[in-house]
C-alpha cells in the first residue's frame, strides 16, 4: 500500500534537489560562442585551444563555421559573442544589428593572401591576369566559357571544372568584387562550399579545376594544390608572407577580423578570451599560417576596448587592396 509522504519530507527533498541542481549548474562550464568565416577559423580556433587550456576546464570556446555572412547574421541576432569575418561588415548587417542593439568592436586580427589554385597536374597554368580570372568568373561567363582554350588560345582545349567559396563566405564577396568588379557578381555553375576543405578535396582530385581560398588552407594542404601567381597588372606575384607584407601581391591580400558585441563584453569569460586573444594572436597566425599584423594593431584592438572606440572604420563596405600600412594608418585615425 502506497503511502503519502510527510509534507516536511517533501520539502526537505525539493530543497535538496534545487540545491543539487544549482550546485551541477554552478560548475557547469561557461561558454563562449563564435561563429563565422571558415578563412579566420584557424586562427580562432588555434587561440580557443590555447585559452581552454590555460582556463583548465573553466570555459568552453565553441567555433562554428557558417561563413561571414553567416556569422553576422547570428552574431546580429545575439546568438553569439562573436563573429569571425574575412571581410568588414557590410551596410545591411550594420543595420541589422543596429535594429537588435548589438554594438560591436572590430578587430583586425591578421591579413590573408587569397589564394587562386588549380590541380597539380596542369603543367600549362604558372600565372593568370586579373582580366583572365574575370573572363572565367562573371556572369556571363556561364555556359560560354567551358574550357581552357576559351580563356587563352595557347591553353588547351580541356574543361575546366570550378570550385569556390559559397554565396555566405566573406571570400566569396572579396573575390568577386576584386576580380569581376563587384561583390557577389558571379557565375554560379562551379562547386560552391563555406568549408575550405570540400574546395581543397575537390581540386585536388580533378585535373581541370580552378579554385579559390583563403592562403592558409593552400600552406596546409600544398602537396595536393598548385598556387598561381596572380597579374594584377605589374607582373605575376606569388601568394606569400613577403608579398603581402610588401604591398605587391594585389588584388588579392586582405585584412581579416573578428567583431565582439559590447554585451557579450560584459560576460567575465568573454572578455578574457578577448584579451587572451589580442595577447596570443601573433605567434598563433604564424602558426595557422596566415601573415600577423604589427605588435601595435593587437595592442591598437585592446585600447579600443579600453577606450569603447565602437563601429566600423570601412563604413558597411568592402575595400580591395588595402596594405597593411594603410590598415594601421586608418586604425590610427580612430
Amino acid at each position: 500500500m502506497n503511502q503519502m509522504l510527510p509534507k516536511a519530507a517533501v520539502l526537505a527533498m525539493t530543497l535538496l534537489a534545487a540545491l543539487s541542481f544549482a550546485a551541477s549548474a554552478s560548475a557547469a562550464p561557461a561558454v563562449v560562442k563564435i561563429d563565422g568565416s571558415s578563412t579566420v577559423f584557424p586562427i580562432t580556433e588555434a587561440v580557443a585551444e590555447e585559452f581552454q587550456k590555460a582556463k583548465r576546464g573553466a570555459v568552453n570556446v565553441t567555433v562554428g563555421i557558417s561563413g561571414t555572412g553567416g556569422g553576422f547574421k547570428k552574431f546580429c541576432r545575439g546568438e553569439t559573442d562573436v563573429a569571425n569575418a574575412s571581410r568588414p561588415i557590410l551596410k545591411k548587417e550594420m543595420d541589422d544589428c543596429a535594429k537588435a542593439g548589438i554594438r560591436y568592436y572590430e578587430m583586425p586580427i591578421a591579413y590573408d593572401a587569397l589564394t587562386v589554385m588549380v590541380n597539380p597536374q596542369n603543367a600549362f597554368i604558372k600565372s593568370m591576369s586579373v582580366a583572365e580570372l574575370k573572363k572565367i568568373w562573371e556572369p556571363g561567363a556561364q555556359g560560354k566559357i567551358n574550357s581552357w582554350k576559351d580563356v587563352n588560345p595557347a591553353w588547351p582545349d580541356q574543361k575546366i571544372k570550378l570550385y569556390g567559396a559559397g554565396s555566405d563566405s566573406g571570400t566569396f564577396d572579396y573575390f568577386t568584387e576584386a576580380i569581376v568588379g563587384k561583390a557577389k557578381s558571379s557565375r554560379g555553375d562551379y562547386t560552391a562550399s563555406e568549408d575550405d576543405n570540400v574546395l581543397v578535396q575537390g581540386i585536388s582530385g580533378d585535373k581541370g579545376a580552378l579554385g579559390y581560398f583563403g592562403f592558409a588552407y593552400y600552406i596546409e594542404n600544398q602537396k595536393k594544390l598548385k598556387a598561381v601567381a596572380i597579374d594584377g597588372g605589374k607582373g605575376p606575384v606569388a601568394p606569400t608572407p613577403e608579398n603581402v607584407d610588401n604591398g605587391s601581391y594585389q588584388p588579392l591580400s586582405r585584412p581579416i577580423f573578428i567583431y565582439v558585441s559590447e554585451k557579450s563584453l560584459e560576460k567575465p569569460e568573454v572578455k578574457e578570451f578577448v584579451e587572451f586573444y589580442m595577447k596570443s594572436a601573433a605567434p598563433l597566425v604564424k602558426e595557422v599560417k596566415y601573415i600577423p599584423l604589427p605588435a601595435k594593431a593587437y595592442t591598437g584592438n585592446l585600447e579600443h576596448l579600453a577606450k569603447k572606440k565602437l563601429g566600423t572604420v570601412f563604413g558597411g563596405q568592402n575595400e580591395v587592396g588595402l596594405t597593411i600600412e594603410q590598415l594601421m594608418k586608418r586604425e590610427a585615425q580612430l
